[in-house]
């Protein structure tokens, strides 16, 4: 509907219908205005699936909801590293929702995977702000494509479950901006979502539904986002300020409370209706927006979407490990089965995303059926009950003795349900003791063992060296034992890359002393080095570094070329690298581009990701793929100007198997064009003052007049080397050369500092 005529709606409402409005109908509905023609619509949870709810309603998935298709969980798609196959999964979101008259799908969650204890790890994207936003833009772009909203969640800094309601994460500006925002930011500006979906955390002591700097100045002003921000469910406090700051909607209804303190603002003057007319209009825009663009004839299939499932999910698995190339299997070896989620996988997290799944297809169910697999040769063992942590002797007996029949044993394992929920986070990074001791049991026994893990964020794994292979499957969806089985058999060439560390033990990770926070205050104090930006810095080993993952075919990297060897930063700087698959079967490899600073006074990680894509190659075949840099991806986050900033210099382009494994680099230099203001003081260090090109010429030729003096000093300090001297000088501020420098009076001082200042 056209912006005129939405604000000629506005104007025939009341006051009450006004405030009405901005607050929720119910658990899922939006409130209309039947006389107007205002509808009500309803939005659902559903990130990875439709967790619609036609009855008992609730944010944490214990009532039923409606028959719908689970797909892989965040963690895992984001692995796919394939913007064009989630683009497909959104599409698919999209006609469901069409479907089953839903405005909005409140997805996708693309926090940052700051601890690996965050409880809602398995929903979240990734350790990376760039591979967040363009997996999480992907989504948006399928489902808005079908005209349905999307409601990127949970903006923002909201990294633990921990006290989620009420505590403030203490982040500093450079932080904020270099990681947390801009895991939104790309996707605001280039996908516009429809909604955006505030968290129920502070954020430096403001909550984020009463935040104006994130949801106006920031989220409307900065990034253009022309939608209406949403609370999470029962994230409102102060109702008026959240108004105020840009908050439109709250989730869910409040039964009438909050709308009567609006009403009351606006009569007693602490709130201007004006500001309330645009809260409105900028809701009814969305509203109709669906409404006008109804697809009545969609239709929802679950089984066309269980197969998407399932391809999905095939992008998305990992292989970590493939000693002696112990995988693919044959349909001729004998095969054990062994564990729990071989039968019943664990797929999916617990809370708002949780799918009432219209079918889950196991491992045990899909080896019946898949090509180049003969079920006869595949024997099943439970091992383990994952109810409770202890060992039944006689599963793991009866485990231990079907591996021994076997050629190759196969343990699906990992977390268990109660492991990993919306709420709260998890203590450690250990799988249970009684899947750790099956391990360890039937490697005893078996040198082929394979470990296929169904787990919602990173695990320690004590029996690395005893197994042959380990494939991450993660929280695979409801098709999961059939794209499981699809890649152990080679049917499907493993492509999926971690988009996540996985540190050999906790006590290795970047807010291990200070995740949590206390007294409801999370301090940041890692700042920018998140994930792999903390451990490539570092030099740190890691179980499997960021961007990892294994094929069952071999690539090689040539060429390494750049548009230019020196830009300034204003200019765009193209990158080609050459990419030849020298194995004999056809596979898809992540192509990962990181920039690294050399130099620099500005205290940055060793390198960041800053471009990928995705390539399909036949055996023999090469592709040319190609980035397109500007400059934010030299860029870092100045606290002095408030906005980006490039810092002259050197950087190299690194083309990395992962984000430890470089295999390719070439140098450019870089020229900034932006002049910092800078104000030179007395507090100036002598090194500050030569750094700058002003500065130099005037504080040298005060050195050049004094330097017959400087000369005797020197003679008569033979013992001090001259790197002494100068780092001495270096972090002397000026006013110390009252003491030190004679002759040097404050008068010149101040003479001087005019003189900088200028």
């Amino acid at each position: 509907m056209e912006k005129q005529k939405i604000r000629k709606l506005i104007v025939q409402m009341t006051l009450e219908e006004k405030a009405g409005l901005c607050s929720g109908l119910d658990f899922w509905h939006t409130k209309g205005v039947e006389r107007l023609g205002i509808p009500s619509e309803m939005v659902s949870d559903g990130p990875h699936g439709l967790r619609k709810q036609e009855d008992a309603a609730d944010h944490l998935g214990m009532n039923d909801s409606i028959k719908a298709v689970c797909f892989p969980a965040g963690c895992a798609t984001a692995s796919s590293f394939n913007r064009d196959m989630v683009t497909k999964l959104g599409e698919t979101l999209g006609e469901e929702c069409q479907a089953e008259n839903l405005s909005t799908i409140l997805g996708p969650a693309m926090n940052i995977k700051r601890s690996p204890l965050c409880g809602r790890n398995f929903e979240y994207y990734s350790e990376d702000p760039l591979v967040s936003t363009e997996i999480a833009g992907a989504l948006v772009h399928g489902v808005q494509s079908k005209n349905v909203g999307t409601s990127p969640k949970h903006f923002a800094a909201n990294n633990q479950e921990y006290h989620r309601l009420t505590s403030s994460s203490e982040v500093d500006e450079r932080t904020l901006r270099e990681i947390y925002l801009a895991s939104f930011e790309g996707m605001v500006k280039k996908e516009k979502p429809w909604t955006i979906m505030n968290s129920y955390n502070k954020l430096n002591g403001t909550y984020l539904c009463e935040n104006k700097e994130l949801l106006t100045d920031i989220l409307r002003d900065e990034w253009g986002f022309d939608g209406y921000v949403m609370t999470d469910w029962g994230a409102m406090n102060e109702r008026v300020e959240s108004l105020k700051a840009g908050c439109n909607l709250e989730m869910p209804s409040s039964q009438g409370i909050t709308d009567l303190e609006i009403v009351e603002a606006v009569q007693n003057g602490t709130l201007e209706e004006a500001v309330l007319d645009k809260r409105c209009e900028e809701l009814l825009n969305i509203i109709f927006r669906y409404e006008e663009n109804r697809d009545r004839e969609a239709v929802f299939d679950r089984e066309k979407d269980h197969e998407i499932a399932r391809s999905m999910e095939e992008e998305s698995i990992v292989l970590l490990k493939n000693e002696c190339s112990v995988l693919p299997l044959n349909s001729d070896q004998k095969v054990a089965f062994i564990g729990k989620y071989a039968k019943a996988p664990r797929y999916q997290g617990g809370g708002s995303s949780h799918v009432n799944s219209s079918k889950v297809e196991s491992a045990l169910d899909a080896v019946r059926f898949a090509a180049n697999v003969n079920a006869e040769n595949v024997a099943y063992a439970q091992g383990f009950d994952d109810a409770e942590d202890k060992t039944d002797v006689a599963l793991e007996a009866e485990a231990i003795e079907a591996a021994k029949n076997a050629d190759v044993a196969v343990i699906f394992a990992g977390l268990p349900d109660n492991f990993e929920f919306e709420g709260y986070d998890r203590k450690h990074m250990r799988m249970p003791d009684c899947q750790n001791h099956l391990i360890e049991a039937v490697a005893a026994v078996q040198p082929n063992t394979v470990v296929v893990l169904h787990n919602g964020s990173p695990v320690e794994m004590p029996w690395i060296e005893k197994v042959k292979a380990v494939v991450e499957t993660y929280l695979g969806g409801q098709a999961v034992g059939g794209a499981v089985v699809n890649v152990l058999y080679g049917n499907v060439n493993p492509s999926g890359h971690l988009a996540e560390t996985f540190p050999l033990r906790l006590q290795d990770t970047p807010c291990y002393l200070t995740f949590g926070g206390e007294n409801d205050r999370s301090v940041y104090a890692e700042g920018v080095f998140v994930g792999y930006r903390y451990y490539t810095s570092k030099e740190m080993e890691v179980l499997f570094p960021f961007g990892h993952g294994l094929s069952y075919t071999t690539f090689a990297y040539s060429n390494l070329c750049v548009s230019k060897e020196s830009i300034k930063e204003s200019q765009s700087l193209t990158v080609t690298v050459d990419v030849t698959n020298t194995g004999s079967m056809a596979g898809k490899e992540v192509v990962q581009l990181y920039v690294a600073p050399k130099g620099g006074r500005i205290i940055r990680p060793v390198r960041e990701l800053k471009g990928f894509d995705k390539i399909a190659l036949n055996p023999g075949e090469k592709k040319t793929v190609t980035f397109t840099l500007d400059r934010r991806a030299f860029a870092y986050w100045n606290t002095d100007i408030h906005d980006w900033c490039v810092e002259s210099g050197e950087y190299e382009i690194q083309i990395g198997l992962n984000a430890q494994e470089m295999v390719l680099t070439q140098s450019v230099h870089v020229d900034s064009e932006l002049t910092l203001p800078k104000v030179f003081t007395k507090n100036s260090t002598l090194g500050e003052i030569m750094a700058d090109p002003k500065g130099m010429a005037i504080f040298g030729q005060m050195m050049a007049q004094g330097g017959e003096q400087q000369e005797q000093s020197e003679a008569a300090e033979e013992a001090i080397s001259q790197d002494m001297v100068a780092a001495m000088m270096e972090g002397m501020p000026l006013r110390q050369l009252l003491s030190f420098a004679p002759g040097f009076t404050k008068e010149a001082m101040n003479q001087l500092l005019a003189a900088l200042n200028q």
